[in-house]
């Protein structure tokens, strides 16, 4: 409930109140399952809203919601209003916005791969440190290639093309395994699974939209339906880290203010650092710890302040501690642990309080006007002015049109160009570039196939005419030795007829010869 500049939350022997111009020193509500929690957290959110203060909160039971409607009237509530002393008391809900991560009721919220970022998504996809490094020179090559990263298909189509040119890339980020890139892309089908495809998209979500108030001047409470979402506890918790690293890095300082500029409460708070690397622990101690001078705070919701690792649990100075239950060893430490948190009040010991407190009841410490933590108080919790249970549809209905503005911004899904098209692009012109090379290499190796075929028919043919020439060369120089062979049998024919003919004449003459020598012999000597 608001009173001026400070919201009551609770009366012990002394009113408990939480001072706006202290309230961005952060906050813790613990306590075990059904001491209230809820309650407080209503009581606190409701204060803010009328001061003039965005919220933003989940909705992890469905309760949350009836925030926008009017409390319900009932003889206990009154009872309770009379043992506070409440004055003025009036049922009224407060101005909502209903958000949904999942498909389902409330305006979608998305958010692109590029602005998770890959610290974040290596935790949302629980990487080891070596695909972690995958993951980054996958950013850093869709970076300096102007290439989005929007949604779940654009982080596949980049994971593909960093495989496929990885000997490319090695010179200058190092090496890239294809089992790393196995590894992601088999995480991304969890992923995929969880609704991270509805969730990683655009239009993306501008955190400035939670930054409003009605026409009243109230602040919006902006309420995230996790029902579905925290049966999916790594995009509900990485997305809480993304806003809240968001806001740290794009809010300006502004100092202390009168007032903050924006709570924001994180209900089932132990889910965000499960298992948390030490890196991504440090960035958020240092997110917890400067955003206050941004005009932010943030308050933790949890069972046991055990679940909030000490270097952010000592930045929760505003705190509400339910009743705890010890029944191990390491319960009644963690007891002991939150009682020592407190500054002691001297009528009664804090240890054994939290033991004792009923649901509605708690140990309560705010800042004081200098900023120091209050003496704690044993309190009951004032009830909220709003429902505490699920609203009615009707008021669901006016929250549905108050926010028509906002569904038309968000409501439909966009698949603007990014790097899944452009890659794809590029596949299919490298693909037709492809193809038209092998097309063109198998018409130059056909007519190669073709001129080499056609040179051996050539060469075939010369050697058969070669072949035939030579059989011609050989038939005529056999034909022309026949010839001269026949020639020459003739002459030597014709030589003998004549050599006859001759010895024949040479004969005949010589015998004439001689006879006629004879006869001369003979007359001389007759002489």
């Amino acid at each position: 409930m608001l009173l001026e500049d400070k919201i009551w939350v609770g009366q012990g022997e002394n009113p408990c109140y939480l001072l706006l111009n202290q309230a961005n020193r952060h906050g813790l509500i613990a306590g075990a399952s059904g001491t209230g929690k809820t309650v407080t957290l209503k009581v606190i959110a409701e204060g803010f809203s009328k001061a003039g203060v965005p919220v933003f909160m989940a909705d992890v039971k469905g309760d949350v919601r009836g925030m926008c409607q009017p409390g319900a009237d009932s003889e206990k509530m009154q009872a309770r209003i009379q043992k506070f002393g409440i004055e003025g008391w009036s049922y009224e809900g407060v101005p909502c916005r209903f958000w949904n991560m999942l498909e389902g009721d409330g305006i979608p919220v998305r958010v692109t791969i590029s602005d998770m970022g890959p610290t974040l998504l290596a935790r949302l996809l629980q990487l080891t440190d070596v695909q972690q490094g995958v993951l980054d020179i996958v950013f850093r090559v869709a970076d300096e290639q102007g290439l989005l990263l929007i949604d779940l298909k654009d982080l596949r189509a980049m994971l593909n093309y960093v495989a496929d040119h990885s000997k490319e890339i090695e010179t200058t980020y190092g090496r890239v395994s294809s089992q790393s890139v196995g590894a992601i892309l088999r995480s991304l089908i969890s992923l995929e699974d969880q609704g991270g495809d509805v969730f990683f998209g655009e239009p993306n979500l501008d955190l400035n939209d939670w930054f409003a108030c009605n026409d009243e001047g109230r602040g919006y409470v902006n309420i995230l339906d996790a029902a579905k979402l925290i049966n999916s506890p790594l995009i509900y918790s990485m997305f809480l880290l993304w806003m809240l690293s968001t806001l740290f890095e794009t809010l300006p300082e502004v100092g202390d203010l009168d007032k903050p500029k924006f709570v924001f409460f994180f209900d089932e708070a132990h889910l965000l650092f499960n298992g948390m690397p030490n890196e991504l622990l440090d960035k958020i101690v240092q997110v917890v710890k400067l955003i206050r001078s941004k005009g932010v705070g943030v308050y933790f919701i949890t069972q046991s302040p055990s679940d909030i690792p000490n270097p952010v649990l000592a930045q929760l100075s505003n705190r509400v501690q339910h009743g705890l239950r010890a029944y191990t060893p390491a319960e009644q430490k963690a007891v002991k642990v939150a009682a020592q948190s407190f500054r002691e009040n001297p009528a009664f010991k804090s240890e054994d309080v939290i033991m004792e407190l009923g649901t509605g009841e708690a140990l309560i410490s705010f800042l004081d006007e200098n900023g120091r933590p209050t003496i704690v108080e044993n309190a009951k919790v004032l009830p909220p002015q709003c429902l505490m249970a699920a609203p009615e549809s009707r008021y669901v209905d006016l929250v549905r049109v108050d926010e028509m503005d906002l569904y038309n911004k968000y409501g439909t899904a966009v698949d603007n160009e990014s790097a899944f098209e452009v890659l794809s692009g590029k596949a299919e012109e490298e693909a037709a570039a492809k193809a038209k090379a092998e097309e063109e290499a198998k018409a130059a190796k056909e007519q190669a196939e073709a001129e080499a075929k056609a040179a051996k028919e050539a060469e075939k043919e010369a050697a058969r005419a070669a072949k035939e020439k030579e059989r011609e060369e050989a038939r005529a120089a056999k034909e022309a030795e026949r010839q001269a062979i026949a020639e020459e049998k003739a002459r030597q024919k014709r030589a003998d007829q004549m050599s006859k003919t001759v010895n024949s004449v040479v004969g005949q003459v010589g015998r004439e010869v001689g006879r006629q020598l004879i006869r001369g012999l003979f007359g001389s000597l007759k002489r």
